[in-house]
Protein backbone atom coordinates (compact mmCIF):
# COMPACT_ATOMS: atom_id res chain seq x y z
CA UNK A 1 0.00 0.00 0.00
CA UNK A 2 1.17 3.67 -1.02
CA UNK A 3 1.85 5.59 1.41
CA UNK A 4 -0.72 8.39 0.19
CA UNK A 5 -3.16 5.30 0.36
CA UNK A 6 -2.12 4.35 3.92
CA UNK A 7 -2.87 8.18 4.58
CA UNK A 8 -6.50 8.51 2.84
CA UNK A 9 -7.46 4.94 4.76
CA UNK A 10 -6.53 5.98 8.21
CA UNK A 11 -7.38 9.55 8.29
CA UNK A 12 -11.13 8.21 5.99
CA UNK A 13 -13.38 9.88 8.67
CA UNK A 14 -11.53 13.59 8.82
CA UNK A 15 -10.78 13.33 4.93
CA UNK A 16 -14.45 12.72 4.01
CA UNK A 17 -16.22 15.18 6.56
CA UNK A 18 -13.85 18.22 5.27
CA UNK A 19 -14.54 17.52 1.98
CA UNK A 20 -18.35 17.50 2.12
CA UNK A 21 -17.89 20.55 4.96
CA UNK A 22 -16.09 22.30 2.25
CA UNK A 23 -18.45 21.21 -0.45
CA UNK A 24 -21.46 22.17 1.15
CA UNK A 25 -20.23 25.60 2.47
CA UNK A 26 -19.84 26.19 -0.75
CA UNK A 27 -23.08 25.49 -1.87
CA UNK A 28 -23.93 27.31 0.92
CA UNK A 29 -22.18 30.56 -0.41
CA UNK A 30 -23.85 30.24 -4.13
CA UNK A 31 -27.46 29.27 -2.39
CA UNK A 32 -27.17 32.57 -0.22
CA UNK A 33 -25.70 34.54 -2.89
CA UNK A 34 -28.40 33.96 -4.89
CA UNK A 35 -31.10 34.80 -2.02
CA UNK A 36 -28.90 37.96 -0.71
CA UNK A 37 -29.27 39.10 -4.06
CA UNK A 38 -32.91 38.64 -4.47
CA UNK A 39 -33.67 40.49 -1.14
CA UNK A 40 -31.36 43.46 -2.59
CA UNK A 41 -33.58 43.45 -5.92
CA UNK A 42 -36.53 43.54 -3.65
CA UNK A 43 -35.36 46.71 -2.14
CA UNK A 44 -34.41 48.20 -5.13
CA UNK A 45 -31.03 47.47 -4.62
CA UNK A 46 -27.90 46.68 -7.56
CA UNK A 47 -27.02 42.85 -6.74
CA UNK A 48 -23.56 41.84 -5.86
CA UNK A 49 -21.10 39.29 -7.20
CA UNK A 50 -20.36 36.24 -4.94
CA UNK A 51 -17.12 37.60 -3.68
CA UNK A 52 -18.11 40.65 -2.33
CA UNK A 53 -20.96 38.82 -0.79
CA UNK A 54 -18.76 36.59 0.79
CA UNK A 55 -17.36 39.26 3.12
CA UNK A 56 -20.75 40.61 4.06
CA UNK A 57 -22.50 40.16 7.51
CA UNK A 58 -25.35 38.11 6.10
CA UNK A 59 -23.18 34.95 4.98
CA UNK A 60 -21.29 35.23 8.42
CA UNK A 61 -24.24 35.26 10.68
CA UNK A 62 -25.78 32.17 8.65
CA UNK A 63 -22.11 30.37 8.89
CA UNK A 64 -21.39 30.74 12.60
CA UNK A 65 -25.22 30.35 13.62
CA UNK A 66 -24.85 27.04 12.88
CA UNK A 67 -20.94 26.45 14.08
CA UNK A 68 -22.33 27.99 16.97
CA UNK A 69 -24.85 25.34 17.95
CA UNK A 70 -22.86 22.04 16.50
CA UNK A 71 -20.03 23.07 19.10
CA UNK A 72 -22.64 23.44 21.88
CA UNK A 73 -24.05 20.11 21.11
CA UNK A 74 -20.52 18.31 21.45
CA UNK A 75 -18.89 20.53 24.47
CA UNK A 76 -22.34 19.78 26.27
CA UNK A 77 -22.33 16.01 25.25
CA UNK A 78 -18.68 15.40 26.24
CA UNK A 79 -19.22 16.94 29.81
CA UNK A 80 -22.57 15.67 30.03
CA UNK A 81 -21.52 11.40 29.55
CA UNK A 82 -18.94 11.93 32.29
CA UNK A 83 -21.71 12.15 34.64
CA UNK A 84 -25.23 11.17 32.99
CA UNK A 85 -26.27 7.98 32.11
CA UNK A 86 -28.91 5.83 29.80
CA UNK A 87 -29.09 2.68 30.28
CA UNK A 88 -29.22 0.84 26.95
CA UNK A 89 -27.27 2.70 25.16
CA UNK A 90 -23.93 2.67 23.69
CA UNK A 91 -23.95 6.43 24.12
CA UNK A 92 -23.19 5.97 27.77
CA UNK A 93 -20.90 4.63 29.79
CA UNK A 94 -21.44 1.44 32.06
CA UNK A 95 -24.09 2.10 34.78
CA UNK A 96 -21.36 1.85 37.61
CA UNK A 97 -18.52 4.22 35.84
CA UNK A 98 -19.96 7.60 36.39
CA UNK A 99 -17.62 10.46 36.77
CA UNK A 100 -14.38 11.19 35.87
CA UNK A 101 -12.88 7.32 36.96
CA UNK A 102 -9.77 6.36 38.74
CA UNK A 103 -6.43 7.02 37.93
CA UNK A 104 -5.88 3.22 36.79
CA UNK A 105 -8.78 3.48 34.47
CA UNK A 106 -7.58 7.02 32.82
CA UNK A 107 -4.30 6.17 32.58
CA UNK A 108 -2.84 9.15 34.10
CA UNK A 109 -0.01 10.22 36.43
CA UNK A 110 1.77 6.93 37.36
CA UNK A 111 -0.22 4.68 35.69
CA UNK A 112 0.79 6.40 32.23
CA UNK A 113 2.09 3.73 29.81
CA UNK A 114 5.17 4.46 27.47
CA UNK A 115 2.81 5.21 24.62
CA UNK A 116 0.40 8.01 26.65
CA UNK A 117 0.81 11.45 25.85
CA UNK A 118 3.26 13.60 27.93
CA UNK A 119 0.78 15.78 29.66
CA UNK A 120 -1.21 12.50 30.78
CA UNK A 121 2.21 11.10 32.87
CA UNK A 122 2.48 15.13 34.29
CA UNK A 123 0.97 16.05 37.84
CA UNK A 124 -0.83 19.20 38.82
CA UNK A 125 -2.27 21.52 36.46
CA UNK A 126 -0.81 20.05 33.48
CA UNK A 127 -2.88 16.55 33.63
CA UNK A 128 -5.96 18.36 34.87
CA UNK A 129 -5.98 20.77 31.91
CA UNK A 130 -5.18 17.63 29.34
CA UNK A 131 -7.66 15.41 31.21
CA UNK A 132 -10.63 17.83 30.04
CA UNK A 133 -8.46 19.16 26.86
CA UNK A 134 -11.25 18.25 24.28
CA UNK A 135 -14.53 19.65 26.54
CA UNK A 136 -12.52 22.91 26.84
CA UNK A 137 -11.38 23.32 23.53
CA UNK A 138 -14.91 22.71 22.51
CA UNK A 139 -16.26 24.74 24.52
CA UNK A 140 -13.81 27.83 23.77
CA UNK A 141 -15.00 27.72 19.74
CA UNK A 142 -18.71 27.56 20.83
CA UNK A 143 -18.27 30.63 22.69
CA UNK A 144 -15.76 32.03 19.62
CA UNK A 145 -18.44 31.15 16.90
CA UNK A 146 -21.17 32.46 18.95
CA UNK A 147 -19.40 35.43 19.71
CA UNK A 148 -19.15 35.73 16.25
CA UNK A 149 -22.68 35.69 15.49
CA UNK A 150 -23.38 38.11 17.36
CA UNK A 151 -21.22 40.37 15.99
CA UNK A 152 -22.04 39.45 12.97
CA UNK A 153 -25.59 39.32 13.36
CA UNK A 154 -26.16 43.01 14.84
CA UNK A 155 -24.72 44.18 11.57
CA UNK A 156 -27.15 42.36 9.59
CA UNK A 157 -29.79 43.30 11.44
CA UNK A 158 -29.04 46.98 11.14
CA UNK A 159 -28.18 47.00 7.44
CA UNK A 160 -31.73 45.51 6.77
CA UNK A 161 -33.21 48.36 9.29
CA UNK A 162 -31.24 51.03 7.20
CA UNK A 163 -32.69 49.65 4.28
CA UNK A 164 -35.67 50.36 5.97
CA UNK A 165 -35.02 54.23 7.24
CA UNK A 166 -35.23 52.30 10.49
CA UNK A 167 -32.54 53.22 13.49
CA UNK A 168 -30.17 51.20 14.32
CA UNK A 169 -29.48 49.13 17.61
CA UNK A 170 -26.09 48.66 20.05
CA UNK A 171 -24.98 45.42 20.12
CA UNK A 172 -26.16 44.76 23.42
CA UNK A 173 -29.95 45.71 22.13
CA UNK A 174 -29.17 43.00 19.61
CA UNK A 175 -28.25 40.42 22.54
CA UNK A 176 -31.76 40.67 23.77
CA UNK A 177 -33.71 41.19 20.63
CA UNK A 178 -35.91 38.17 18.99
CA UNK A 179 -33.96 38.03 16.04
CA UNK A 180 -30.58 36.90 18.24
CA UNK A 181 -33.00 34.46 20.28
CA UNK A 182 -34.65 33.00 17.24
CA UNK A 183 -31.22 32.16 15.41
CA UNK A 184 -29.86 30.87 18.24
CA UNK A 185 -33.07 29.06 19.87
CA UNK A 186 -33.70 27.05 16.60
CA UNK A 187 -30.36 25.69 16.44
CA UNK A 188 -29.87 24.72 19.92
CA UNK A 189 -33.07 23.00 19.66
CA UNK A 190 -32.55 20.77 16.71
CA UNK A 191 -28.99 19.95 17.79
CA UNK A 192 -30.32 18.65 21.39
CA UNK A 193 -33.26 16.72 19.48
CA UNK A 194 -31.20 14.72 17.61
CA UNK A 195 -28.39 13.82 20.80
CA UNK A 196 -31.57 12.59 22.62
CA UNK A 197 -32.54 10.56 19.60
CA UNK A 198 -29.29 9.11 18.96
CA UNK A 199 -28.95 8.29 22.71
CA UNK A 200 -32.26 6.62 22.98
CA UNK A 201 -32.78 5.03 19.55
CA UNK A 202 -29.23 3.69 19.59
CA UNK A 203 -30.74 1.36 22.91
CA UNK A 204 -33.33 -0.49 20.46
CA UNK A 205 -31.43 0.24 16.87
CA UNK A 206 -28.85 -0.71 15.65
CA UNK A 207 -26.24 -0.08 12.53
CA UNK A 208 -23.45 -3.03 11.74
CA UNK A 209 -20.52 -2.41 11.44
CA UNK A 210 -20.61 1.27 13.10
CA UNK A 211 -18.52 1.84 16.62
CA UNK A 212 -21.93 3.95 17.37
CA UNK A 213 -24.18 0.74 17.82
CA UNK A 214 -24.18 -2.09 19.45
CA UNK A 215 -23.58 -5.18 17.62
CA UNK A 216 -26.22 -6.30 16.45
CA UNK A 217 -26.77 -9.28 18.61
CA UNK A 218 -26.52 -7.30 22.19
CA UNK A 219 -29.43 -6.80 24.15
CA UNK A 220 -31.33 -3.84 24.88
CA UNK A 221 -30.24 -3.61 28.14
CA UNK A 222 -26.34 -3.62 27.31
CA UNK A 223 -24.89 -0.20 28.37
CA UNK A 224 -21.53 1.53 27.05
CA UNK A 225 -21.14 -1.62 24.60
CA UNK A 226 -20.10 -0.41 21.62
CA UNK A 227 -19.90 -2.52 17.81
CA UNK A 228 -17.21 -2.59 15.74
Amino acid sequence: MSRLARFVKHNGLTLAFGTGFLLTLAGQAVSGHADFNDQLVTDGLQPIGLLPYLTTSDFAVDVTENWQSEYLQFFLYIFGTVWLLQRGSPESKELDKAGVESDRDQKVGEHAGPSSPRWAAETGWRQRVYSRSLGIVMGVIFLWSWLAQSIAGVAAYNEQHLRRLQAPVSWAQYLGSADFWNRTLQNWQSELLAVASMVILSVYLRQRGSPESKPVGAAHTSTGVEGG
